[in-house]
């Protein structure tokens, strides 16, 4: 697909940013286990947070299309960077869908600036998959709701300062569910302790508590009981950029692999002379080029409006991330030990591509998704 000059600028900017700032640091990222805000701040000096968002709202105004090229370039670099990239698009998205223009220009500026994160606040201890299980409850209290439960695994939980949760305000499974925006310092809003993570370490995960958080109903995004809808179209937006982050740790382990087959010798010449390696090193190409195939596919069906949109959206986020796990393990088997040794970043490239495969909706999930689109009347 032939980019503008606009889109390759921004593509070009990313690029730059992610080899100048962001690998060299991606290591020690991984290590400390903390928000990198200096990768942030260079992100956000250079417009890369509000890429898609349109220029009203403080972004760039350009589309998901060149969004998910930003996210890719970022995390061939850093998959923890990316993240701040990804989390921030999936808390814009619902005020995009559904906020009134009071709410864009109050929340979503300072979010596409950069100048403020968000997080989303979705999963609970027993509603993963099931979102409509989720027990988080809004009361309507006056002018007003009154907020209670527990979420799990929020994503910059203590580091946004904006968030939106996932509450129930009746029972009814679907319909019941609504979204509202609470502000960091908001009484009542707490965070756990820092999750201890396999992958993406440079991306802090905490458990948050809502216990009588009162927030006036001006703070209601969408209408009650629409908060599942638009759910859901979030998700439509938001899974191709997974699978761009995914994209992007597949490309920087294969490039990295590519360099060392052909220094590494064995046998008195190249790794890149035995066809075995060749061989491996064809499969993975063929998965990276068809990620990409599909990650912009999906990408360009949100910019056109197309009803098919959600479909492609599934099908690049779960053919992504399973592309990540595969390309990542098998640039670990290149370099054979020193690929399971720390001092190399295909080993933090395998660990950071396997939550590809489980958030923004795990791959089975994607699958019936995927299924019920092909099989529907």
């Amino acid at each position: 697909m032939l980019l503008t000059t606009e889109q390759e600028m921004i593509q070009k900017v990313a690029r730059a940013i992610a080899k100048d700032h962001i690998e060299p640091r991606a290591k020690e990222v991984d290590e400390k286990g903390e928000t990198p805000w200096e990768n942030i701040c260079i992100m956000a000096e250079n417009g890369l947070f509000g890429v898609h968002v349109p220029e009203e709202y403080g972004g760039v105004g350009s589309d998901m299309v060149t969004h998910a090229a930003v996210v890719e370039e970022i995390a061939s670099a850093c998959a923890s960077t990316s993240v701040a990239l990804s989390t921030q698009a999936l808390a814009i998205a619902p005020f995009l869908i559904a906020g009134t223009e009071e709410q864009k220009k109050r929340y979503v500026t300072p979010m596409a600036q950069g100048k403020v994160l968000g997080s989303f606040g979705i999963t609970e201890p027993n509603a993963g998959s099931d979102v409509a299980s989720i027990r988080t409850t809004a009361k309507k209290d006056g002018n007003g709701y009154i907020l209670n439960g527990h979420k799990v695994f929020i994503t910059n939980a203590g580091e946004s300062e904006i968030y939106v949760f996932v509450t129930r305000t009746s029972e009814d499974r679907t319909k019941g569910i609504s979204l509202f925006i609470v502000d960091k310092g908001t009484p009542g809003l707490s965070f756990g302790k820092k999750e201890d993570k396999m992958g993406i370490r440079g991306s802090v995960t905490r458990e948050v508590f809502l216990e009588n958080v009162r927030v006036p109903k001006e703070n209601m995004l969408g209408g009650e009981g629409e908060g599942f809808k638009i759910l859901m179209n979030v998700f439509n937006e938001t899974r191709p950029i997974v699978g761009a982050q995914a994209l992007g740790i597949a490309r920087g382990a294969y490039e990295y692999a590519i360099n060392y087959i052909k220094e590494r010798r064995q046998f008195g010449k190249p790794l890149s002379n035995f066809q075995i390696i060749q061989s491996m090193i064809a499969d993975m190409a063929i998965q990276i080029e068809t990620a990409k195939l599909l990650v912009n596919q999906a990408a360009r069906k949100i910019d056109e409006g197309n009803p098919n949109a959600p479909l492609y959206s599934s099908m690049a986020k779960c053919h992504a991330s399973d592309t990540a796990m595969k390309v990542t393990t098998d640039a670990v088997q290149l370099l054979g030990g020193y690929g399971y040794i720390k001092d190399y970043p295909v080993e933090r490239m395998m660990r950071d591509a396997k939550i590809t495969q489980i958030y923004e909706g795990t791959n089975q999930i994607q699958r019936i998704i995927i299924s019920n689109h092909i099989l529907k009347d």
